[in-house]
């Protein structure tokens, strides 16, 4: 799988630069004899400067407005939330410092999230008469990435802004070169596909030598045609959307009471360990649920897939799944990216179809 290798590169990447910043700090503490100099180091993990700029209709207000609507809708389509526009247009044009604008960064992909969610439950299956979402993608995969969100929130505490910086480059370059690069593979396949559908068809000859020039036909039962009610009926799971909310429900009033403690108490850890095993319960669950059915269908010689994806569930295959929502949600939390970065490239790879990934 093509998307391991970008996973070792983000994590090689973000490695290094951490570990810089660590004999960064070590070599200004061997120079550094005396902690007032030290604090006015500009390599301090905890010297940060947020800048907000002041609200006022003006340029850089109306090119930003145009730049984020924009943003949010080929995120949207592309299925990366817009995270990668965001960032450096709060930055760079409207003038937030790095950590600001990755907060507000998440605030404006939810909010383009949740009409892209509104408008695919009254979509159809393309292909399949199965709901437009994969619930069991997303009990494998949001777990997981909540977990990893409030550990990039965490991060993004601790590290400097020039590092968030740095993080965002190496992020962006992978993202893109490797999204590019798959959409070129997906470009030559769909052209292949399509020369082979536009190729003459060959004549047809009956029984008597007499040559039929159009054998087009009509099904018999024409397909059943669902208003917009019926679709979103059908698309909702309600058990499912239960345990998502649940799960979302849990890990908001753990973020809400560790608000009101002293940070690094005891309590304070106590608290953000409660997220692991609410997190790797849920996924615990639907990760052996998958394994069983595949392997129950791979015993009876059934092809089928058990969900949108194409992939064997082994538990290799499920431990990357694991490893990529936790990295996807540290992203997004700590850059303020969204998990899409990760989650698309690695769907596309599992064989998920790109317009429902």
């Amino acid at each position: 799988m093509a998307t391991k290798g970008f996973v070792l590169y983000l994590l090689s990447g973000f490695s290094i630069a951490v570990l810089s910043v660590l004999f960064i700090q070590k070599s200004n503490n061997d120079d550094m004899n005396q902690s007032s100099n030290l604090l006015e180091s500009p390599y301090n993990l905890s010297t940060t400067e947020k800048v907000w700029p002041a609200l006022e209709l003006n340029w850089r207000l109306v090119m930003a407005t145009v730049i984020g609507f924009l943003g949010s809708a080929c995120g949207t389509v592309g299925g990366v939330g817009g995270g990668g526009i965001f960032v450096p247009m709060l930055t760079l044009i409207v003038g937030f410092d790095t950590k600001s604008a990755a907060a507000i960064s998440k605030c404006m992909i939810m909010g383009a999230s949740a009409s892209s969610v509104w408008y695919n439950l009254r979509v159809p299956h393309p292909t399949k008469e199965v709901p437009i979402i994969d619930y069991d993608l997303a009990l494998l995969f949001q777990p997981m990435l909540m977990l990893g969100i409030t550990v990039g929130v965490a991060l993004s505490v601790v590290f400097p802004y020039w590092l968030i910086t740095v993080l965002i480059i190496i992020l962006f370059l992978g993202t893109s070169s490797r999204s590019f690069y798959r959409g070129i593979e997906m470009w030559k396949e769909e052209t292949i596909l399509n020369k082979e559908l536009t190729k003459p068809q060959e004549s047809f000859v009956n029984s008597r030598g007499e040559l039929l020039i159009d054998t087009e036909y009509e099904p018999l039962v024409p397909k059943e045609e669902k208003s917009k009610l019926q679709i979103l009926c059908f698309n909702l799971r309600w058990k499912r959307l239960l345990v998502l909310a649940t799960v979302w429900v849990l890990f908001t009033v753990i973020q809400v009471i560790k608000n009101d403690v002293v940070p690094c108490t005891t309590l304070y850890w106590v608290l953000f360990s409660l997220q692991f095993p609410i997190a790797t319960l849920v996924f615990g669950y639907e990760a052996t649920k998958l394994y069983k059915e595949h392997k129950k269908r791979m015993s009876t010689g059934n092809a089928e897939t058990v969900c949108g994806a194409s992939i064997q569930w082994s538990p290799l295959n499920i431990a990357f799944c694991a490893l990529c929502g936790i990295l996807g949600g540290t992203v997004g939390g700590l850059l303020g990216s969204g998990g899409g970065f990760i989650l698309g490239p690695l769907l596309l790879e599992i064989g998920v179809i790109p317009q429902f990934e």
